[in-house]
């Protein structure tokens, strides 16, 4: 199984929308993904309840595969596509890990 963290700082404002708003955003569209790619075992989607504290990030993003080739084509696919094209207009930051769980 291969779990995917990613965690990203919004820009205050972005997409004519206040960071807030992108997160929610966000949000919806990468719990969507899981309808739309059938090689996202699990998705969790994480907004920060803490939005004041100068090292928080904004949002947080889990997704497990079963294996890495499931990961690589769910890079590929033009659902994921369209998120990161998103993303980038509305992150200023992002940070990731990608690594194989033990079970």
């Amino acid at each position: 199984m291969i779990r995917h963290i990613v965690m990203w700082k919004l820009k205050d404002e972005a997409e004519g929308a206040p960071k807030e708003k992108n997160a929610q955003k966000l949000k919806l569209i990468l719990e969507g993904l899981r309808t739309n790619i059938d090689e996202i075992k699990a998705v969790e989607v994480g907004i920060q309840t803490n939005p004041d504290a100068e090292e928080a990030l904004d949002v947080v993003l889990i997704c497990d595969f079963e294996t890495l080739l499931d990961f690589q084509m769910y890079t590929r696919n033009p659902h994921h596509q369209k998120a990161v094209n998103f993303i980038e207009s509305v992150a200023e930051k992002r940070y990731f890990v990608d690594y194989k769980m033990d079970l």
